[in-house]
């Protein structure tokens, strides 16, 4: 039922109750049977055990497992322990991260009121929230959370912040008289009050209309529990990778077994040959490699103000291809700011950053002196006279040093905060106001009047009412006008003039304020506002808005470079919305902007035809949002939403990647997202899209390296036996290689930097495998390279020293290192060797000498000699070891050159 359209009587005839007697509390249990405690469902949630084991279906988990089974086989169980903790470790960081999640509805319910003030049989009592019921009469007031949805009887200058459920930016004004229309956005449901919102001013009495999970809340609860978490593109190739690497160890170790039965030699010793070949197939460090990874790139995102909630989303901002962004404290600064001002046919533009009260006044583009403009003058401090707002002035530490810096805070409305800075930057103080002027009496706002006004004294003893409120309203009480430096009739020429300033200043979005006041006589005396509010002066106008973050707009253009659209979607009103949209560079000339009413209308199937010319959403409700998430994703987006409210939760779960605010986000926003912006800005996102897209380019690398690596260690095993040659590796050599020569340097490449034109390429297609891009000829040919020039040492050590099979094997064991070695620096690249100075990751420079200490500490330290088979090489080997490792990257690398040339 459309509750907004009804009269005050028709409402409490429907739900049955009494506004002079509310329900008696027998009628009131018996709708607490009916309809249920005023409370959001929970939902079935698994159990924690059903959590945990959930945990080991990924296919990378059974990559591990079977890399436990087989280390277990051949006798290395210190490597079966440690891969097993890996899997444990991981599995019980996905089972926290899970149960995590849960918390959004929890703190959903937090938001509920603990208790509400109810008439029950005639009586103003206290009752806890869960016991209210429909039907129930209850009265608010400032500072109260609303605990259910409610329609409003009676109002006396209600204000309600609604931002967490509509995203409006500032409260909004309530009255109790029906509304007219065919339907109304929850946005501008003035006659209504919804749970969890929050009562900023003034009172009112209504009757409860809902409770529980028919509320707009309970709406939002249940969009949270049945919105499901998309799989993201990192896992979904890792679970591609590890079906292929199954597949080939599989094959491998049957083709190695079968060749060397069919050549004589023994099933046991081929068995173990063929275990072997599999440990080098599988990467087993490959998913701890990747969490390390990513870890490490949260960390770098924690310095640019990004915090990861889910390790996989670091990955996801890398293929993202739209940004849904909230407007209010993300594109703009959430601190309404004059920049207009206009009094006796001038204009003002007023500059400034936020609440700092520091600008410059320009007249006709040149900078004005505020104290030589009379009526600017009065414009301002009247502005701030009639006004309860103040501006604070706190010190805060930031950053690593815990630096202080001075921040300033508005404790009151916005709007009249921002009247305070306008006239602070004029040069005006609290205290030289206060000397000068004295309040004697205030009529507070009023939904109905539109207006506040004031009574002060001047040091004279002289007593004036001063007026602030909607221009139309202000206009329509003035007789007079400030012009220059006189007073003169408000004519019909006058007016029209002032009616078409209000115009402009609305066309460019502006919140508009007029200032007018009147001068009482000796013996007057205003008891009533409306007695005090006639026979006004206008003084002239100002006009505010939240602006744009200044680095923004570079940021949003940086974005449309690498591919990514922005799209803004807010409460706001189109008019506001679409001027903030052009001044920042999102709403391009043919860019469509559509409100929440429009939506309705559309079905998902009829939003998909148009989602990709929308650049604007405005007056967007919780369903519209979530909607547009999947409307972009059946085009095969990767949706990137912010929020902060509770009313982006269910599309901050839905989207590819949820982003919350840190500094104004609702806790359910935080639950529900991936990511938490710390400064709640814009900008941080581009900073994160860089380092997702890195992040994903660095793990590229590491499976390049790994791949090609583990190739190189199959072919040569696998050469050797076809050729009847013996095997150029043991296992525990092969194990060496795949737990210390491949892991460090594999680390290090995770923490490399970007390459320069990381946030020039477009989007990657969330399809693209992890072997697109010539990653498989890459690996290929590399693998093959180093597999071949293996045994051509093996070959050529073993031709020398025909008893020495030890010496040969040691000759192949370190020619496969330092191939794999210097390969490494290739891998940093997507085009050569030679595109990037080898020296500008001293990670990757520390890893490779750090592994090739532990080389020489395998050949020449007598005890591990003794374990890993190796003998020490003299100088002429050495020469021949590094001949052959430098082949496959150098030459390869060469050719790379010459053909991107």
């Amino acid at each position: 039922m459309n509750w907004y359209k009804l009269e005050e009587n028709e409402v409490t005839s429907s739900v049955g109750t009494s506004i002079e007697q509310g329900l008696t509390e027998k009628e009131a249990d018996k709708r607490l049977n009916k309809y249920g405690p005023n409370k959001l469902d929970e939902g079935k949630r698994p159990s924690a055990l059903f959590v945990f084991l959930g945990q080991f279906k990924d296919f990378m988990v059974l990559v591990l497992l079977a890399a436990t089974f087989i280390s277990g086989m051949l006798g290395e169980y210190i490597d079966a322990i440690t891969i097993m903790i890996i899997v444990l470790l991981n599995g019980f960081l996905g089972f926290v991260q899970e149960r995590k999640a849960e918390k959004s509805l929890d703190a959903l319910k937090e938001l509920s009121a603990p208790q509400m003030q109810v008439l029950r049989g005639g009586v103003w009592k206290k009752v806890l929230s869960a016991n209210v019921v429909p039907g129930d009469i209850v009265k608010i007031q400032s500072g109260d959370r609303i605990g259910a949805d409610i329609r409003l009887l009676t109002s006396n200058g209600l204000r309600i912040e609604e931002s967490s459920l509509t995203g409006e930016s500032v409260p909004v004004q309530k009255h109790h008289q029906s509304l007219n229309g065919l339907d109304v956005e929850i946005g501008d449901q003035s006659n209504m009050a919804f749970m969890g919102t929050l009562v900023t001013q003034g009172s009112a009495i209504g009757v409860v209309i809902a409770t529980g999970m028919k509320t707009e809340m309970g709406k939002i609860a249940h969009l949270l529990q049945t919105t499901t978490t998309l799989i993201t593109p990192l896992q979904r190739r890792l679970e591609q990778l590890g079906k292929i690497l199954i597949a080939v160890a599989l094959i491998l170790t049957a083709l190695v077994v079968i060749i060397g039965v069919l050549q004589g030699r023994d099933v046991y010793t081929m068995v173990l040959s063929g275990v072997s070949l599999a440990v080098a197939a599988i990467p087993e460090g490959l998913p701890a490699i990747v969490t390390v990874a990513l870890a490490l790139g949260v960390q770098r995102m924690i310095k640019r103000k990004a915090i990861v909630r889910k390790l996989p989303a670091v990955e996801t901002l890398g293929c993202a291809s739209v940004i849904c962004s909230d407007k209010t404290g993300t594109l703009t600064q959430n601190k309404m700011t004059v920049t207009h001002a206009w009094s006796s046919g001038e204009y003002w533009t007023i500059t400034g950053n936020g609440y700092e009260p520091k600008g410059d006044f320009l007249k006709s583009g040149k900078k004005a002196n505020p104290a030589k403009e009379r009526t600017l003058q009065q414009l301002l401090s009247f502005g701030w006279l009639c006004n309860n707002a103040s501006l604070l002035e706190k010190t805060t530490k930031q950053g690593m040093l815990r630096k202080q810096v001075k921040e300033y805070v508005m404790d009151g409305d916005p709007t009249e905060g921002a009247l305070v800075v306008a006239a602070m930057k004029a040069g005006y103080s609290e205290e030289g106001l206060e000397q000068h002027y004295k309040r004697i009496l205030e009529f507070p706002f009023d939904s109905a009047r539109k207006m506040m006004s004031v009574i002060v004294q001047d040091k004279k003893g002289r007593s004036f009412v001063i007026t602030k409120g909607a221009p139309d309203v202000v206009l329509g009480q003035c007789q007079k006008i400030v012009y220059g430096s006189n007073e003169e009739a408000l004519t019909s020429r006058r007016r029209t003039e002032v009616e078409s300033v209000i115009d402009h200043l609305a066309g460019n979005a502006l919140r508009t304020i007029a200032i007018a006041y009147r001068p009482l006589g000796n013996k007057e005396s205003c008891k009533q506002a409306f007695e005090a509010e006639r026979g006004l002066t206008l003084i002239g106008l100002q006009g505010m808005i939240d602006p744009p973050r200044p680095e923004v707009k570079d940021s949003i253009e940086e974005c449309r470079q690498a591919g990514i659209k922005t799209v803004m979607i807010t409460g706001d009103h189109k008019i506001t919305a679409s001027a903030i949209a052009s001044q920042l560079g999102i709403l391009s000339q043919k860019g469509k902007v559509l409100d929440g009413a429009a939506l309705s209308r559309l079905s998902v199937a009829e939003l998909e035809e148009v989602v990709d010319d929308v650049d604007v959403y405005a007056r967007v409700s919780p369903e519209h949002k979530l909607k547009i998430v999947k409307a972009l994703q059946a085009r095969g987006h990767i949706v990137a939403m912010t929020g902060d409210g509770v009313n982006d939760a269910p599309a901050i779960k839905a989207a590819n990647i949820g982003i919350a605010m840190g500094i104004t986000g609702t806790d359910v926003a935080k639950e529900a997202s991936s990511l938490v912006l710390s400064d709640d800005n814009f900008s941080t996102i581009k900073a994160a899209i860089k380092e997702g897209r890195n992040i994903y380019e660095n793990i590229r690398k590491f499976i390049r390296y790994m791949m090609a690596s583990n190739v190189g260690e199959i072919l040569v095993m696998l050469f050797a036996m076809i050729l009847g040659m013996p095997l150029p590796l043991v296992a525990i050599q092969i194990l060496w290689i795949n737990l210390v020569t491949d892991g460090l340097p594999a680390m290090a490449l995770g923490m490399d930097q970007a390459e320069g034109d990381v946030m020039k390429r477009a989007p990657r297609s969330p399809n693209e495998g992890v072997f697109a891009r010539g990653l498989t000829w890459k690996i290929l040919s590399r693998g093959f390279m180093i597999g071949v020039v293996t045994l051509i040492a093996f070959w050529f050590t073993l031709q020398a020293n025909p008893d020495d099979l030890t010496r040969a094997q040691t000759v192949a064991f370190v020619t496969l290192v330092m191939a794999q070695l210097i390969h490494v620096f290739d891998c940093r690249s997507e085009y050569s060797v030679y595109h990037r100075n080898p020296f500008e990751n001293k990670y990757l420079v520390g890893a490779v000498a750090l592994s090739t200490l532990l080389m020489i500490a395998v050949i020449y330290y007598p005890p591990l000699q003794t374990v890993f088979h190796t003998v020490a090489l003299n100088g002429r080997e050495w020469l021949l070891v590094l001949a052959m490792a430098s082949i496959p990257t150098v030459v390869l690398g060469g050719f790379q050159l010459l053909k991107r040339k």
